[in-house]
């Protein structure tokens, strides 16, 4: 068997941490070349026989003064031995990936548990060869990138994970607000895994987590997922849930026929924004004069004139005070239910937020009970002067 005269490795471009040399009959006149980022381990009978760093070197008794006590080798000459070459690359970039499976988090905002993700990137260079290839090379020819991260894959995750959750109960990060945070994510975890890789002669230069998410990849994580887009809309729709919820009712009410009451006034008038509330599930109320007692007696006093408040109009349902007498958005008129205040459809029968009965009761804008002497303007009970022309009010 020919003896090797040169022992050197060019890498490609696959990231290989180590990578070792196929001929093992070396001589005393072998010449050793290790680039800069490298360094070369040589291993003979189970044993470490030298360590090279970059620049060229003869693998003689004088540099191995150990082959002696191996082989048997004299001094000078060229004597055969047997050894491995290892090559082990000290440079590699931060172009390791990881990433979570999935992880249950309190959140501190929804009160709730949610199913999270990370992935980020990291880089590991050796730094102990001897402890490197003996931890965690083996037999094997090579080991690459992604050996390294399937070999330390359960370990990685379960670290990673651990910490991550940590970090985040211990300042209670929201998943709304995590992306502010993804730099001290970082900080921490590199702190926190870096005894682990002493143990294998690694050092972690640096572990970057790049994403938090929410798990779509789970029942759970769609619902959250679809509950803060439902969330988000409302907000920039100006609407509330129990006023989207009314909304879907009255679309799928348009589909079936023959509905009416309370339901089928609704869809009649189109007064989806007047008050949705409450009202909407309870029955209409009986056809009587409002303050008419149960069963007959004396009538009530009738109500004092109610109170200035926002309401919603029928026709773009956008809010304004109930003291207007049309819409200030869209020029509706402000047809008012006498009980409620709430805005219906001049051809609306009953109030779509409380049932009164609108026929019986001719809903106009809020109760007036004059009219100006001079423009013709309605007045409410009580006014001193006239809110369209400014004349005194001769009403009491």
């Amino acid at each position: 068997m020919a003896l090797i005269d040169l022992v050197q490795w060019r890498p490609g471009p696959a990231p290989i941490y180590a990578w070792r040399f196929p001929e093992t009959n070396l001589s005393t006149y072998t010449q050793l070349l290790v680039a800069e980022s490298q360094e070369a381990v040589l291993f003979s009978k189970g044993r470490i026989v030298g360590r090279f760093g970059p620049g060229k070197h003869t693998l003689s008794t004088e540099n191995l003064p150990v082959l002696r006590s191996l082989f048997g080798l004299p001094f000078g000459g060229r004597n055969p031995f047997t050894a491995e070459v290892w090559f082990v690359n000290r440079l590699l970039p931060l172009n390791l990936e990881w990433a979570t499976d999935n992880m249950l988090y309190h959140d501190p905002d929804y009160q709730t548990m949610v199913p999270l993700m990370a992935a980020g990137r990291y880089g590991l260079k050796v730094e102990d060869a001897e402890r490197f290839l003996v931890k965690l090379v083996g037999t094997s020819q090579e080991f690459t990138a992604a050996m390294l991260t399937d070999h330390f894959q359960g370990a990685l995750v379960s670290k990673t994970k651990s910490l991550l959750l940590q970090a985040m109960q211990s300042e209670r990060i929201g998943v709304k607000t995590i992306g502010a945070y993804l730099e001290r994510f970082s900080n921490a975890l590199t702190q926190g895994m870096g005894p682990f890789w002493e143990d294998y002669g690694m050092q972690l230069v640096a572990l970057y987590v790049t994403s938090v998410d929410i798990d779509d990849r789970t029942p759970a994580g769609k619902q959250i997922l679809d509950a803060m887009a439902r969330q988000s809309a409302q907000t920039i729709g100006g609407y509330t849930w129990q006023q989207g919820q009314a909304f879907e009712v009255a679309r799928e009410a348009l589909t079936k026929p023959g509905d009416n009451g309370i339901l089928g006034a609704l869809m009649i008038t189109g007064g989806f924004g007047a008050n949705i509330g409450p009202g909407l599930m309870q029955p209409p109320a009986p056809s009587m004069p409002p303050g008419a007692p149960p069963g007959g007696g004396p009538m009530a006093p009738p109500p004092a004139a109610p109170s200035i408040r926002d309401i919603f109009c029928s026709n773009c349902s956008r809010k304004y005070p109930s003291s207007s007498k049309f819409c200030p958005h869209c020029g509706d008129v402000y047809f008012a239910c006498p009980t409620c205040q709430a805005d219906n459809r001049e051809s609306a029968s009953r109030c779509v937020s409380c049932g009164t009965n609108l026929r019986g009761a001719s809903a106009t804008s809020p109760p007036m009970s004059d009219t100006c002497k001079r423009c013709n303007a309605p007045l409410r009970a009580g006014v001193a002067f006239c809110p369209n022309c400014g004349m005194r009010s001769t009403s009491p």
